[in-house]
C-alpha cells in the first residue's frame, strides 16, 4: 500500500468538498457497501476492484482503537491507499470510526480521502461538535448508536448536524455475527422520526437472507463485510445481496 500522496495530504478537504454533491447523492440511494474489515488484507486492492466492478459504489472502512472495541484494526493510511481507487470509479469511502474521542481524528481521516465519516454517539461526549467538525472538514457527518442506545438519542443532532444515522445490528467491534431481529423495529423508528435528509445505514448481520428485511425497514445504506468478501467471489456475492435489497 501507498503512503499518502500529496494530494490527499495538501488537498484533501478541497477535494472532499469538491466531491460533496456526489456524496450527498450515493449516501441516499438504496446502496449495499461492501465493508473491508473482513477483506483479505493481502488481497485488499483486488478485491475492492472486484466489488468496484459488479455495481458497489460506497466503500465502507471500519475503523477500531481497542478502547471502544476491544479489536485494533487500521487507520487513515487504508483510507488514503483505496482513495483514488474508490473516487476513479466514481464510488465514496464510508469511514465508520469505533474509536474513543473521534473529534481528536476527524481531520487525519478527512485528509487521507473519506468522504462521508461517522462517530459514535456513545464514544463522544460531544457528539454535536464532532458532527460539526466532520462537515467543517469536507465531509458528510454521520452519528452510529449501539444495539441497547436509544434511537432518540439523535434527535437533537438531526435537524441541522446530521447527514447518516447508523443503527448498528450487531455489537460492534467484530464482524461475522448474526443479525439482531429487534434491530429492524428500530430501523423502522428511526426512519419515521428522522428527517428526510438523514440516510439510514444498518451494519452488522447483512447478508442475503437478512438485506431485503433491512431495506424494507428503512434502511437505504446496507453494510456488508464477511458475507462479501469471505465468499469465494466478492463481486458475485455484492450483486445477491444488492439484489436482495433491491439496491443499484
Amino acid at each position: 500500500m501507498q503512503p499518502l500522496s500529496g494530494q490527499h495530504a495538501e488537498g484533501g478537504i478541497a477535494a472532499r468538498v469538491g466531491r460533496g454533491s456526489e456524496t450527498v447523492a450515493l449516501i441516499h440511494e438504496r446502496r449495499v457497501a461492501p465493508s473491508i474489515l473482513a477483506a483479505d488484507f493481502a488481497r485488499l486492492g483486488s478485491q475492492v476492484d472486484e466489488v468496484l466492478a459488479a455495481g458497489a459504489r460506497v466503500i465502507h472502512v471500519d475503523v477500531m482503537d481497542g478502547h471502544f472495541v476491544p479489536p485494533i484494526t487500521f487507520g487513515a493510511l487504508i483510507v488514503g491507499a483505496l482513495a483514488d481507487q474508490v473516487h476513479g470509479a466514481g464510488g465514496i469511502i464510508d469511514v465508520h470510526l469505533m474509536i474513543e474521542r473521534p473529534e481528536r481524528h476527524v481531520d487525519e481521516f478527512a485528509r487521507a480521502g473519506a468522504d462521508n465519516i461517522t462517530v459514535h454517539a456513545e464514544a463522544t461526549p460531544h457528539l454535536h461538535y464532532a458532527l460539526s467538525q466532520i462537515r467543517e472538514a469536507g465531509c458528510t457527518a454521520g452519528a452510529a448508536i449501539c444495539p441497547a442506545t436509544p434511537a432518540t438519542c439523535l434527535d437533537e443532532v438531526a435537524g441541522e448536524s446530521l447527514d447518516v444515522a447508523l443503527c448498528m445490528s450487531v455489537n460492534p467491534g467484530w464482524g461475522a455475527q448474526k443479525f439482531i431481529p429487534a434491530s429492524l423495529d428500530k430501523l423502522s423508528r428511526m426512519r419515521k422520526a428522522l428527517p428526510d435528509h438523514v440516510a439510514i445505514e444498518v451494519d452488522g448481520g447483512i447478508h442475503q437472507d437478512t438485506a431485503g428485511a433491512a431495506a424494507q425497514a428503512g434502511a437505504n445504506l446496507l453494510v456488508a463485510g464477511s458475507a462479501v468478501f469471505t465468499s469465494g467471489d466478492p463481486g458475485v456475492a455484492y450483486t445477491a445481496i444488492a439484489a436482495a435489497a433491491g439496491a443499484a
